[in-house]
């Protein structure tokens, strides 16, 4: 017995040396997403070519938009920690093998002081609660009007902070960010230094995930003050980062809603509101943004969107909230999808979870001299 013990006294001994040498080193941890597309436009749709095909001198000027099918995301990714306290993320997306594109690629810091991280480098902006909902959550295939227009790609290279507090009711971000998009080239190339400050701050008042109810209450208010260089394109190779543009909730080639370049743009400012209330396996989702463009010349100008849905859960499931966050999480099916034969005793099934959704979105780009197009959308959705 005494054998026994010794024996006991230094596997256990063993383990606890393992696990602490564990805590000295860097973790790795690698993953991804593939996500295919179709999209059958309409064959015949009086003006619907002109958004498509919009170039005069283009041979396929004002022609319907074609059917496709594409890799919408091929994503590789890895992550890990470096002790005591530093993170990273690297993701790279491959849907166009010919250009792959920056995703997350960042470092930082966590467990400062109020529960706070710091990241730098190529990171979503806090601006729009399902630009910040990840892809694999989506209720929908394609993400409201109003969220790509005002934040395009959503992802820009900066330094951002981001906490909660201690009882996980309230969360908040804030950073500084470059307005280009540098996910191609991975790069900014200009004197005038086009930059954003940004911040979101949410909160969940009422949680309660128990499991007779499942149920909360989301609330978040978010905000951009932006410096383009609205005389940029004019006389230069530059880009003039004021512009706001967006296909039509589908894969489209084109941007069918695009005020171009705003000349002039000197200042803009969005401002968004966004709320959850979630009972059990019906959800109710609704955002609004707005975009002030002031100008040197031609007078300043007004964008808007917003966006409502609903959701429900034919199975009884219920999409997760996420609190240190302020983000929508992944559903877990209450049975897995499944069939087999019970030797002769018929068969046993499970059909996984079932969701239907409904969505309007509503969105403006004109105002002024600037026909950015005006446009309404509804989506039904059906998820397995």
């Amino acid at each position: 017995m005494q054998k026994l013990d010794a024996k006991w006294t230094k596997f256990d001994s063993g383990e606890k040396i393992k696990k602490t040498e564990a805590a000295t080193k860097p973790t790795f941890k690698i993953g991804g997403r593939i996500q295919a597309d179709y999209w059958d436009f309409m064959n015949q749709s009086a003006g619907i070519g002109y958004f498509e095909h919009p170039i005069a001198v283009s041979p396929n000027y004002g022609q319907d938009p074609e059917d496709t099918f594409a890799f919408r995301r091929v994503r590789l990714e890895c992550q890990g920690d470096i002790p005591d306290n530093m993170l990273w993320r690297l993701q790279v997306d491959f849907n166009n093998p010919n250009s792959p594109e920056m995703k997350d690629v960042y470092f930082g810091f966590r467990e400062l002081p109020g529960n706070q991280t710091l990241l730098f480098g190529n990171q979503k902006i806090p601006l729009g609660l399902d630009a910040l909902n990840s892809s694999r959550f989506n209720v929908f295939i394609e993400r409201p009007l109003v969220i790509d227009a005002f934040s395009t790609d959503y992802r820009r290279p900066g330094i951002c902070m981001y906490g909660n507090s201690d009882d996980e009711s309230i969360n908040w971000r804030y950073g500084a960010f470059y307005l280009e998009n540098v996910s191609n080239d991975g790069r900014y190339v200009g004197d005038a230094r086009q930059m954003s400050i940004n911040g979101r701050l949410a909160g969940s008042p009422w949680y309660d995930d128990s499991p007779d109810s499942h149920g909360y209450l989301h609330w978040g208010i978010a905000g951009m003050i932006a410096k383009p260089d609205g005389g940029a394109g004019l006389v230069d190779g530059f880009s003039n980062e004021a512009r706001f543009s967006t296909r039509p909730e589908g894969r489209s080639q084109g941007r069918w809603y695009d005020t171009g370049p705003i000349p002039g743009a000197d200042w803009f400012e969005t401002i968004g509101l966004e709320s959850i209330l979630n009972l059990g396996p019906m959800q109710i989702v609704g955002e609004y943004e707005t975009t002030f463009v002031q100008r040197s010349q031609f007078g300043d100008t007004h964008y808007q969107g917003a966006y409502a849905y609903v959701s429900w859960f034919l199975t009884g499931e219920h999409i997760p909230y996420e609190r240190t966050s302020g983000t929508l999480g992944r559903v877990q099916p209450n049975e897995n999808f499944f069939l087999v034969d019970r030797s002769g005793r018929g068969r046993a099934t499970g059909w996984g979870a079932w969701n239907v959704a409904a969505r309007y979105s509503y969105l403006d780009l004109s105002d002024k001299d600037i026909l950015g197009g005006v446009g309404h959308a509804g989506t039904l959705a059906l998820n397995w």
